[in-house]
């Protein structure tokens, strides 16, 4: 009868913890959906806004920056607070922010709602990663992760599908409110849905309140948090530059409209998806033919950074649907690098400070994607065009498996309890 019961539960929190990935999942979509917003209208906003191509690109950095401080103190709320709270209290945040942009009367007005926007977003990579290492026993961490990762995706696919017609439709205005108000059905859902989720093994607590995690000073001089800094730094800003100015390189490189930049880039965020989810599963087939964490990890890394090797031939492809199949291999190649970076950190970082490191993590990457965002504004406007930063994105991925493997010659799993 006990060993009934036992396994009644064990199924039941199974079930809940499936339930888990698929709320963070439409969370972080509706997160990638609301930033989104803002690069597929660039056409009426400069319109309204009088913008140049360097003025979009301090919009951008703005943005990236305000993320990026934020999260000075966005690891220590998600460890301090906990999932739970912490990330629904974001969803709230930054779904009325979006909704915020509609009521913008001027660009003072339009800036400070993106830089609310910019703030509550912050939170959902570091309480993603948290609840992976909190709620998942290894074996189903790396699948959840991939899936995960791959809702960022799902947010730019519906994007440029949605956006533009409902822009054209209704006004840029309508956009915004449609895509805020999302988030308070699933902030419903949310608070349904993990009131019994319980941690597993020895993370059991965690998710408490209490709990405290190391100061950044103590953390910095740890090799695996500069580990994942480091390739941070190096990649993200390549999923920065092409969120942001895919859109424009589009409509530039193939003089495409208002109602055509759509099409090209939500192919390339559908294999940035499958990327993700391909990351998820590459890394346990690894284990499964015997290799170690160390060399599964770092071989699944080999992989996608070759893969990305070939994204400056986008500048070069004959129309626009090639160079999606490009720059979406480019992405694929991002997503699949990008979910190992994050399952090496919630394996190998003790699960009390996972959330802080992967808030070190995104500071830097959201600081060098700034850069890399107004480094393309002086680009286009000085003449360069894109081949400058198409050059830089695919090589940045073997110099960040180069500073991993520097930091950590051989990775150690210290979260490794099953439930």
């Amino acid at each position: 009868m006990a060993e009934t019961t036992a396994s009644a539960t064990d199924a039941a929190q199974r079930a809940i913890r499936i339930g888990l990935i698929a709320l963070i999942f439409f969370g972080t979509a509706l997160n990638y959906l609301d930033r989104q917003v803002l690069a597929l209208l660039k056409p009426m906003l400069q319109a309204d806004f009088q913008w140049s191509d360097q003025d979009f690109a301090h919009f951008g950095s703005s943005f990236q920056i305000a993320a990026a401080f934020s999260l000075l103190g966005v690891g220590w709320f998600i460890d301090r607070v906990g999932v739970r709270w912490g990330y629904g209290l974001a969803v709230g945040v930054w779904s009325l922010a979006g909704m915020a942009h509609a009521l913008a009367a001027s660009v003072q007005q339009f800036v400070a709602a993106r830089v609310a926007l910019a703030i509550a977003e912050s939170v959902n990579t570091p309480a993603a990663i948290k609840a992976a290492a909190t709620y998942l026993p290894v074996k189903e961490r790396s699948v959840g992760l991939g899936v995960i990762n791959s809702a960022s995706n799902i947010g730019a696919i519906l994007a440029p599908l949605a956006v533009p017609v409902l822009a054209l439709a209704l006004g840029w205005q309508a956009a915004f409110l449609i895509t805020g108000a999302l988030g308070f059905v699933w902030l419903f859902f949310w608070w349904l849905g993990t009131a019994k989720l319980r941690p597993v093994g020895a993370q059991a607590a965690v998710d408490a309140p209490q709990e405290r995690a190391d100061p950044w000073r103590k953390l910095i001089k740890d090799r695996r948090t500069l580990a994942v800094i480091g390739a941070k730094t190096l990649t993200d800003l390549v999923w920065w530059f092409i969120l942001f100015w895919a859109p424009d390189f589009f409509a530039r490189q193939f003089s495409l409209g208002q109602g055509e930049i759509g099409y090209p880039t939500a192919i390339v965020y559908v294999m940035a998806a499958a990327g993700a989810l391909s990351s998820g599963f590459l890394f346990p087939a690894l284990l499964s033919r015997g290799l170690s964490e160390n060399r599964a990890r770092k071989s699944s890394m080999f992989f996608y950074a070759l893969l990305i090797l070939p994204l400056p031939l986008a500048l070069v492809a004959p129309n626009q649907w090639v160079a999606a199949l490009v720059i979406g291999l480019g992405l694929f190649a991002h997503q699949g690098f990008s979910t190992n970076i994050f399952g090496m950190t919630a394996d190998i970082v003790p699960a009390r400070q996972v959330g802080s490191v992967i808030a070190m993590g995104a500071l830097a990457g959201n600081l060098s994607g700034a850069a890399m965002l107004e480094f393309t504004g002086w680009a286009l406007h000085t003449g360069l065009g894109y081949a400058p930063m198409f050059l830089m994105s695919a090589s940045a991925y073997l110099l960040a498996l180069g500073w991993i493997h520097l930091m950590q010659p051989r990775l150690v799993v210290v979260n490794s309890e099953e439930a």
